[in-house]
């Protein structure tokens, strides 16, 4: 049965089914449902020390981002397309909003960090206009702090489809974004990387303007 990737993601919120990504050419990936609803890691404190408020989380799902965030005093707003992940963010105390980055976001040119965390890099499958868009949001000297893929994987952009044990959602694209070709979507979007790290195995960049 072919459903809404949306559906299939509250499903596996909800603890109902094991969510997986499968790419065209059958490359299968078990998504870590489990990392996103617990509560910050230490790599993720780590991060978030990083980020100066008010703070905008792109695809924040269940909200342990914004949630660290405030623990520590900081102004952090999520913003989602999913009604589910939203639901498990305000539980946790999580201030969002539905809708997408491409909507109209409130505090337009007033943020001075971004998220865009957890994959979400491959949003729409065009990292250069999703950086476009959320650098038009940063308020003068402003951040984006990413997470990438390990070095070595490139850009590339895939079609993928989520799966659980019953269904399948339709295809959508994805794209994949390597530490080391960041750079490339960041230069089209009028911005730079001015640092990069690894903690724990995985990798972060911090954009501002070019």
């Amino acid at each position: 049965m072919t459903v809404n990737p949306g559906d299939l993601y509250a499903s596996a919120l909800a603890g109902r089914s094991k969510l997986q990504a499968r790419e065209s050419d059958g490359t299968l990936r078990v998504l870590p449902l489990e990392v996103w609803l617990r509560d910050a890691d230490g790599a993720d404190e780590r991060l978030v020390e990083r980020a100066h408020g008010p703070v905008l989380d792109v695809g924040c799902g269940p909200g342990r981002h914004v949630h660290a965030l405030a623990l520590r005093g900081v102004l952090a707003v999520g913003v989602d397309v999913s009604p589910a992940a939203l639901h498990l963010a305000r539980a946790r105390g999580a201030t969002v909003l539905e809708a997408s980055i491409f909507d109209q976001i409130p505090g337009s040119g007033e943020w001075r960090t971004a998220l865009l965390l957890d994959g979400n890099i491959g949003i729409g499958g065009a990292p250069d206009a999703l950086l476009r868009r959320i650098g038009s949001l940063l308020a003068p000297g402003g951040r984006i702090l990413v997470e990438t893929d390990p070095p070595g994987v490139g850009l590339e952009v895939v079609r993928m489809r989520l799966e659980d044990e019953r269904r399948q959602s339709h295809w959508f694209d994805w794209a994949r974004v390597g530490a080391d070709a960041l750079f490339l979507p960041a230069a089209d979007a009028g911005l730079r990387v001015i640092e990069s790290w690894d903690d724990e195995g995985r990798w972060f960049a911090s954009l501002g303007a070019a």
